[in-house]
């Protein structure tokens, strides 16, 4: 049976459900498998036969071996088996020209591609606690650099033993993203605007999560703290399905050959999503090269240049906010994964990234793992511009990012491989930056948020993601702002005090 273990080697292994239920390791680090299932070509074939629900029980399945296979079923049929998703693949491909393909990851509830992990997380978070006699309410904290929180919001709200709570920094989301959150109903949904940025919020959210004394505090009153982002495994786990979904999307139209390499470009920023590609390139996935693609805020592209990691600069606020990170926690599991397990090493790492705001990695140990590269905002716009000029299709500011980076890429590599560009959101949760690289800055001149959602969709002779539709028109339910120091303060009085 698969068991999880610590990256810091601080917590005894524990089962897939364990480590669901715990989110992340309570005395800091985060839980990987200790061994990697690996698929052979026919079985990657194989998935060319199902849908996206077959799928994901297909690529899940062997690391989550504590789960019966109908106990699986029962999570996947209500994420991918109804009508969450406006599109009837979940994730359709888009082929831009025979080498270049974007795979579509928003057509989810939220517009973004958190939807296709935030969907089937709610429910293997309640049956692991189910299945490890939990009788504690599960409170779940979420710090969000913009769509996990919504669709986080989307996935737990009203699920039966759970309450969630979402911080997201104050005034640095599109104003798409905030009314998505703070417009969100259910009896059990909390959202905080935070006055800092994202690494504010996710840095208090990881300290309260390693807070034994809070935590017994919680315990004592009937609740057990969780995470919906993507320090949870059971957050993580269910991205890898779609790098599998992608390669046999590419299979059954027959552009490439069975075991043909591929590349995948990923917009990241806090490296869940690109981490998730590394694991399915493990397992077996035919993978040429993974390209970590960052905004100005590129301190991963630093990272995989010079295997120096350094948060002590200064943050951007950019037209790409999801990836508007510094502190790139997955990047843990990561480092992690290629020095062997090294716990002590990366123990080491990330008290030096805690204390000093920087630590220096073996350059030659990351190797060609990864190609990383990033776009400015000027290159973020003429990306999308030339693309919709060229194609007639459109690309939020995130994808653009990635398809800059792609466009480096090749110029200097020559690499002519057949190459997935992940498109993270829809382009109409970007509207305002969207509509200014195509027609320029002075279109948005008096025009509301909504009237530019109107004109890009005319421009765009398409229709409007249901998830965002009458966003205008639904009631503000929540207008908490507190000071980042306040964090701790604002769950405390939600779940000590009710209110």
């Amino acid at each position: 049976m698969t068991s999880y273990i610590s990256t810091r080697g601080n917590y005894p292994p524990v089962s897939a459900s364990a480590a669901i239920k715990v989110g992340m390791v309570p005395a800091g680090g985060l839980f990987v498998p200790d061994e990697i299932p690996v698929f052979t070509n026919s079985r990657i074939f194989a998935l060319t036969e199902c849908d996206y629900l077959s799928a994901a029980r297909e690529v899940i399945a062997p690391f989550l071996d504590d789960f019966t296979a109908d106990e699986l079923s029962d999570c996947l049929k209500p994420a991918y088996g109804g009508s969450n998703f406006h599109h009837p693949l979940i994730a359709p491909l888009h082929s831009l020209t025979e080498k270049v393909h974007f795979l579509e990851l928003w057509h989810g509830p939220t517009a973004a591609f958190k939807d296709l992990a935030l969907q089937v997380m709610p429910f293997l978070l309640t049956r692991s606690a189910a299945k490890l006699s939990g009788q504690k309410e599960i409170i779940i904290l979420v710090a969000t650099s913009g769509d996990t929180g919504k669709a986080a919001l989307e996935g737990f709200k009203n699920v039966p033993g759970t309450r969630i709570i979402v911080f997201y920094p104050y005034r640095k989301v599109s104003k798409i993203q905030e009314l998505q959150m703070t417009t969100t109903d259910g009896d059990n949904t909390y959202v905080v605007a935070v006055k800092g940025n994202f690494d504010d919020c996710q840095s208090a959210v990881k300290e309260i999560f390693a807070d034994q004394r809070f935590n017994r505090i919680l315990a004592d009153e009937g609740f057990e703290l969780s995470s919906a982002n993507s320090i949870n495994w059971g957050r993580l786990v269910p991205q890898i399905v779609y790098y599998f979904w992608a390669y046999a999307g590419l299979l059954k139209k027959k552009i490439i050959a069975p075991g043909e390499k591929i590349n995948f470009v990923v917009p990241t920023g806090n490296f869940g999503n690109i981490l998730a590609g590394w694991y399915a390139q493990k397992m077996g996935l035919p993978i040429h090269k993974l390209l970590c693609a960052s905004n100005k805020n590129k301190v991963l592209t630093d990272f995989f240049h010079t295997g120096f990691y350094d948060r002590n600069r200064k943050f951007w606020q950019t037209r790409s906010p999801s990836m508007d990170i510094l502190i790139s926690s997955n990047l843990e599991r990561f480092l992690f994964e290629i020095t062997g397990h090294d716990a002590e090493k990366i123990t080491h790492w990330m008290k030096e990234l805690a204390e000093k705001g920087s630590f220096r990695a073996d350059k030659k140990l990351l190797g060609d793992s990864m190609i990383a590269g990033f776009a400015d905002e000027e290159e973020t716009l003429e990306a999308i511009r030339e693309v919709f000029n060229s194609y007639n299709y459109l690309l939020d500011t995130h994808t653009a990012v990635g398809y800059k980076v792609y466009q480096d890429y090749c110029r200097k590599s020559g690499d002519n491989t057949v190459t997935v560009i992940n498109a993270t959101a829809s382009p109409y949760k970007f509207a305002a930056s969207v509509l200014e690289a195509i027609q320029g800055k002075e279109c948005l001149q008096e025009k509301d948020e909504f009237a530019i959602l109107r004109r890009l969709e005319e421009l765009d002779k398409g229709s409007l993601h249901p998830g965002l539709q009458n966003l205008q028109q639904k009631p503000i339910l929540h207008r908490t702002i507190c000071e980042k120091g306040e964090i701790r303060g604002q769950i405390e009085k939600i779940l000590l005090t009710g209110s």
